[in-house]
């Protein structure tokens, strides 16, 4: 094989494997960022993976939020009206938190079937939900609780 050829040949299969390297590198970093999303339901019946970061969301069940004396620790019910999930999450819950509405929760799952939360997001008026829950309570064949009006004087 003439010379020059070969060195030619050796920068692309150089270039190559280092386009791959990087691709291979870049699809890692993604990879370990995705946070999918998971209803009640799905992690109910083991399709959520353990101590990997997922999303949860649904609906807060009415009367199931409890807060320790002495911390910041809480722990609330979601439910996409099918099945329930426990959600345990440490901190200040956000302003618009309640219950009846819906949320969704950041965190890992453990191996009880709790999510162990390090965030909590709530929807940001009275009509808004987010898309993921309104998904899955359409799925569940349910719809979601339409706020109650307060009457104007």
């Amino acid at each position: 094989m003439n010379p020059l050829r070969r060195k030619r040949l050796l920068i692309i299969l150089a270039i190559m494997a280092g386009v791959g390297i990087a691709v291979g590198l870049a699809l890692s970093a993604l990879q370990q960022n995705i946070n999918l999303f998971y209803t009640p339901t799905q992690i109910a019946s083991g399709e959520a993976p353990v101590d990997t970061r997922i999303r949860a969301g649904g609906m807060v069940e009415k009367g199931s939020l409890k807060r320790s004396g002495d911390s910041l620790d809480v722990t609330f019910v979601v439910t996409d009206f099918n099945k329930a999930v426990t959600i345990s999450y440490r901190g200040i819950l956000p302003d618009l938190f309640r219950e009846g509405q819906g949320i969704v929760a950041l965190g890992k799952l453990n191996a009880n079937g709790v999510v162990v939360a390090d965030e909590v997001l709530a929807k940001h008026d009275e009509k808004y939900m987010p898309p993921e829950v309104t998904k899955a309570l359409k799925d569940s064949g349910q719809s979601a609780p339409t706020p109650a009006r307060e009457a104007k004087p």
